[in-house]
Formats: structure tokens, C-alpha cells, sequence
């Protein structure tokens, strides 16, 4: 919920995309943030450096399953990308 309203979302627009809260529930996430702003940011730096680490040791234990993976995803937004034949 903080990266929704860091990346500038309103309460009301958070509430549509998590709608098992309530507003009340969503101002008072948003007032502990402001109030222990360096806290909850150290906290979200560290599970992005866990999750950071984890992905990489993923990567190195199934080296050949991530090569394959990003092959195809590079395929795909390579087909995505194409330009479209005129249609005449």
C-alpha cells in the first residue's frame, strides 16, 4: 500500500485496488507512514535487497531455466514491437 501512494495514488484510488480495507484503514497506513517515514522506508530497502539477493541466487541455481526464460520474453516483446503490414 505505501508504494501506491508513493507513486502518487489518492486514498480513494488505493481503496480501488485494495478493496478488503477501508478508508479509515488506508488514511491510518498512510498516517503511520508520515509518522515513521525513515523506519518504514529502511524496512522496504531491506526487503528489496532480500528479494534482490534471492532472485539472483535463483538465477545462478537454474542458470539454463533463466536463459530460456528471457530468450522467450524478448521474443515475445519483440513480436509485440513489429510493425504491423499495412493492410492495403
Amino acid at each position: 500500500m505505501v508504494y501506491t501512494f508513493l507513486n502518487g495514488m489518492s486514498p480513494e484510488s488505493i481503496l480501488d485496488s485494495f478493496p478488503v480495507l477501508t478508508l479509515e484503514q488506508i488514511y491510518g497506513a498512510i498516517t503511520y507512514y508520515l509518522a515513521h517515514q525513515a523506519e518504514v522506508d529502511a524496512y522496504l530497502r531491506q526487503g528489496e535487497a532480500e528479494f534482490a539477493a534471492l532472485s539472483q541466487s535463483l538465477r545462478e541455481r537454474n542458470l539454463l531455466l533463466h536463459q530460456k526464460l528471457t530468450a522467450f520474453r524478448q521474443q515475445k516483446l519483440g513480436a509485440t514491437r513489429a510493425p504491423q503490414p499495412n493492410q492495403s
